[in-house]
């Protein structure tokens, strides 16, 4: 079965979690938006593509370990990751706090590329995603 809910109750409204969920969304809503030749670019400025981290580098190119969290790559994607970021990210939020849960996030998702980048440095691939974000809440 998949998860809808838990019966956890919390102490205050996980804000950081609806604000994650509704930027996932507009970010792909706004990917829908585009052209598909835009689409393309779109995802070649802000997806994490390991090869261009260990190749050239530049400070865009980091900037993507963030960027790539709010893209996703079909409308299931986006639904799975969102149903268990709404299902747990609401108690971690809660047990945490605002900051240290968003920290945490963020962090979690740093880790998820790193990974891919350390298992394949050279990879035209690129990365998108709130899995590994996600993944680090669960």
């Amino acid at each position: 079965m998949i998860p809808l809910h838990d019966d956890n109750p919390t102490r205050s409204i996980a804000f950081l979690t609806i604000l994650l969920i509704v930027a996932n969304v507009a970010v792909f809503l706004y990917q829908l938006s585009l052209p598909r030749a835009a689409i393309e670019a779109f995802f070649a400025s802000f997806a994490l593509t390991p090869a261009h981290l260990t190749g050239s580098g530049t400070a865009h190119a980091y900037g993507t370990v963030l960027t790539s969290m709010f893209l996703h790559g079909g409308l299931m994607h986006l639904l799975g990751n969102m149903l268990y970021l709404w299902v747990f990210g609401n108690n971690i939020e809660d047990a945490c706090g605002h900051f240290r849960f968003l920290l945490f996030y963020v962090l979690s998702g740093g880790g998820a590329a790193a990974a891919q980048i350390a298992v394949n440095p050279d990879s035209q691939i690129p990365m998108v995603g709130a899995s590994g974000a996600i993944s680090g809440i669960l």
